[in-house]
C-alpha cells in the first residue's frame, strides 16, 4: 500500500489531489504538508505537517517519521508570480526539488512531480507540439520545469529514483479560487458568469491555449503513478492534452447554459507575452500510447459542471 506525502498540499492541485488520493488509498495513508497552515481546513481531517521543502533535513524526517514510500511534489512558485520574483523562485522550485529527490534516494521512495506547457517558449511547433522537440522557456517558471524534467531524468538514471511527471496545461476547478496565473482567467470567466453576468479576459481573442478540467488532471496522477514501468519510455514529462481553447469558446459554450452572458477583453500585455510562448496544443500520443491517458471532459461538459457547481458555491 503506498504512504503518500504531498508537498505544497494546500495549493490549487493539492488541496483537490489529496481528496481525491484519499479516496483511492485512505485517508490514512496520506500526509499533506506545506509551508504555512492557512488553508489547511481545505484538506479536512487529512494528516497535516508544516514543512519547508527548501530544508532537506526536515523533509527527510517527515519521510521517516510517516514511512512514506511516495513523494508528491507539487511546492513551487508559478509562472506570473515567478516572473516578480526570478531568483525566489529558482531557489525554492529547484531546491524544494532537489531535496525531494534526494531524499527519495536515501529512503527508497518514489516521486511525482508535475512539470508544465511552460516548458516551451521559443523554436517549437505551436500546434500539435510533440513529446520531443526544443524546450527554450521564456519565464523562470518555465526554467525551473525544463531543468526539473531533465533532474528527474538524471535521478532515475543515475540512482534508480522511480520519478514520473505530466506537463500539466491549464487547470479548470470550480473548487479553489482563480489566481493571478497565465491560464486563470478559464477560472475567472466562470466565477465572474455566475457573480455578475460579464468577464474581460486578460487573455486577448484568438489566443488558443490547452485547458484540461481538474478531476481529469487528477486521475492523470494517480494512472500515471500506478503504470507498468515496462511500459514507460518516457517519465518526466508526458504531454496531457484535453481541450485547446481560446476566450471567445468560453464565451458561446457558457452562452448555452447562460444567454445573457457577455465576454470583453482588458488584455495584461505580461500575461498574454506568456500565453502566446506557450502552445496551442500538445500532442499527448505518447501518454495515451505509454500507460492510457484518455480525458472524460469536453469543453461543454466541463461548462455544464462548473456553472451547475458554482451556482452552489456562491448563492
Amino acid at each position: 500500500m503506498r504512504k503518500i506525502l504531498v508537498t505544497g498540499g494546500l495549493g490549487q492541485i493539492g488541496s483537490e489531489l489529496i481528496s481525491h488520493m484519499a479516496n483511492l488509498y485512505g485517508k490514512d495513508n496520506i500526509v499533506a504538508t506545506d509551508v504555512s497552515d492557512a488553508n489547511v481546513a481545505a484538506i479536512g481531517d487529512i494528516q497535516f505537517e508544516k514543512l519547508d521543502v527548501t530544508d532537506g533535513e526536515s523533509f527527510r524526517r517527515l519521510v521517516e517519521k510517516h514511512k512514506v514510500n511516495t513523494i508528491v511534489h507539487l511546492a513551487a512558485i508559478l509562472s506570473a508570480r515567478g516572473e516578480t520574483m526570478p531568483q525566489t523562485t529558482w531557489g525554492i522550485n529547484m531546491g524544494g526539488l532537489y531535496n525531494a529527490l534526494e531524499v527519495a534516494r536515501v529512503t527508497d521512495a518514489s516521486v511525482f512531480v508535475p512539470s508544465s506547457i511552460a516548458v516551451f517558449g521559443k523554436n517549437f511547433p505551436l500546434d500539435n507540439t510533440p513529446q520531443d522537440t526544443v524546450l527554450q522557456p521564456t519565464t523562470m517558471y518555465g526554467v525551473t520545469k525544463v531543468a526539473g524534467e531533465t533532474l528527474c531524468n538524471y535521478y532515475f538514471d543515475k540512482y534508480g529514483v522511480d520519478t514520473r511527471g505530466v506537463r500539466y496545461p491549464g487547470i479548470i476547478s470550480y473548487k479553489t479560487l482563480p489566481g493571478a496565473g497565465t491560464t486563470d482567467y478559464a477560472v475567472h470567466v466562470y466565477y465572474e458568469a455566475v457573480k455578475n453576468g460579464h468577464y474581460d479576459s486578460y487573455i486577448d481573442q484568438g489566443t488558443y491555449m490547452d485547458m484540461v478540467y481538474m478531476p481529469d488532471a487528477l486521475r492523470a496522477v494517480t494512472e500515471l503513478m500506478e503504470a507498468n514501468p515496462e511500459k514507460l519510455v518516457h517519465r518526466n514529462a508526458f504531454n496531457i492534452a484535453s481541450m485547446s481553447l481560446e476566450p471567445s469558446m468560453f464565451e458561446k459554450s457558457i452562452q448555452k447554459v447562460m444567454p445573457e452572458f457577455t465576454l470583453g477583453y482588458d488584455v495584461d500585455p505580461v500575461r498574454q507575452a506568456i500565453a502566446e510562448s506557450w502552445p496551442n496544443s500538445l500532442d499527448d500520443s505518447c501518454a495515451r500510447e505509454e500507460w492510457g491517458w484518455k480525458p472524460e471532459y469536453d469543453l461543454d461538459a466541463m461548462t455544464v459542471d462548473m456553472i451547475e457547481n458554482l451556482q452552489k458555491k456562491l448563492k
